[in-house]
């Protein structure tokens, strides 16, 4: 029993961390890595795995540092100080804002689709909020359980999918390279291997077993990074070159061209279900480390009505959001890769864990990644190239 147990708790960890990193980002990562090209798009899909795959176990590490249910907010006060804090807090809730009112948008777009029944698109938004903010309610134990269902239903309509698109492939799309514009692509693979949020959630669902968590940290982010692959290999070498430049300028995910190329429903109404438990399994369990973040931030305890309160926050201004600007979500999500996820899981656990060991002298636990101050540098060192590039980029699309 008690393995069984053991088992049952990586295994839901694992989804969670799936879940959590399969959502929005996915439907445009071959959108934005498309005009790079096959090979470039898959280097640059390994470097961003690994690199969050460390990121994640550095996050980890400060966890053992800290008391119980603490987050990233008791986690940058404690090692950047009050500056520290504020910046944490301010980032977090940016990222915070604009992930979710993309899948409040999203998940009520698909829910309309999905249903086709006559309401107001504002409606769907609502209804998509509604049917599942109860379960993050009820705690990890409930998202854990539905989220196992959730990700039968990203499988199942995954394996659709790709049963159903097989033959419209054209693998000569494939042998189109572009090194030049690989990196274009960073602030996408920076949200679609986004995970870490989850890390301290995952903690105390697991008592602060630091071996299945690390277990789970790898393979919760190994599945995303498959499903990512063979997702490419489809949508590249079914969409021409062009197609996909057009989508990209269009802002359009990589669901719409399908129909248009192919000119078969079927495959987008799939393409449709599978948008949509994408998106959810990400919603419920982002929703819920979102709850705890705030717990953690506010000091409040998720118990009777200060629990009723820390769940309004997470999903009432997304929603109203979302129904009052449908389209600002677009502009917002381009953001919070490039910036939101690079600062928070990108830079700010290197630099946790080299304060931490180095000046705050923390050794009574065992290190979570090799390397010492080398590792720690290269890892500062890539995620603040790509803020240079995302802010260079975004100055030249102000003027």
């Amino acid at each position: 029993m008690h393995l069984f147990k053991s088992l049952g708790h990586v295994f839901g960890g694992t989804l969670l961390i799936a879940g959590t990193t399969i959502g929005v980002g996915m439907l445009a990562l071959p959108i934005a890595t498309g005009p790079a090209g096959f090979v470039p798009s898959i280097s640059i899909y390994f470097i961003c795995w690994l690199f969050m795959l460390c990121t994640g176990l550095l996050l980890l590490e400060v966890c053992l540092w800290m008391p119980k249910d603490a987050n990233l907010i008791t986690m940058s006060q404690k090692l950047f100080g009050p500056l520290g804090k504020g910046i944490c807090w301010a980032v977090y809730l940016f990222l915070f804002v604009t992930v979710m009112i993309a899948h409040v948008a999203g998940g009520g777009e698909v829910l309309q689709d999905i249903l086709g029944i006559a309401m107001p698109p504002w409606a769907f938004a609502v209804l998509y909020v509604v049917l599942f903010a109860p379960v993050v309610y009820l705690g990890t134990n409930s998202v854990d359980r539905l989220n196992a269902c959730l990700f039968a239903g990203v499988i199942l309509t995954y394996l659709l999918f790709i049963c159903f698109s097989h033959s419209y492939t054209n693998f000569s799309l494939l042998k189109r390279t572009d090194w030049s514009k690989a990196y274009m692509a960073l602030p996408v693979l920076f949200t679609a291997f986004t995970y870490q949020v989850i890390i301290p959630t995952l903690m105390t669902y697991m008592e602060r077993n630091v071996k299945k968590v690390r277990l789970t940290i790898f393979l919760g982010t190994s599945i995303p990074l498959v499903v990512y692959v063979v997702w490419e290999v489809l949508i590249l070498s079914i969409l021409p070159h062009d197609t996909l430049v057009e989508a990209k300028a269009l802002g359009q995910n990589a669901i719409q061209p399908l129909k248009d190329i192919t000119g078969r429903p079927l495959l987008f109404q799939i393409g449709k279900a599978f948008a949509f438990f994408t998106l959810t399994t990400s919603y419920i369990a982002l929703s819920l480390a979102f709850v705890d973040f705030l717990s953690d931030g506010l000091k409040m305890h998720k118990k009777g009505i200060k629990k009723i309160f820390l769940c309004l926050l997470v999903f009432v201004p997304p929603t109203l959001i979302s129904i009052t600007y449908p389209n600002i979500f677009l502009i917002a999500l381009s953001y919070a890769g490039g910036y939101s996820c690079a600062i928070l899981f990108g830079l700010f656990p290197p630099l946790m864990v080299w304060i931490g060991r180095y000046s705050k002298k923390y050794k009574h636990q065992e290190r979570q990644l090799f390397g010492g101050k080398p590792m720690l540098a290269l890892l500062i060192f890539f995620i603040v190239i790509e803020l240079l590039i995302q802010i260079f980029h975004g100055t030249l699309n102000l003027i």
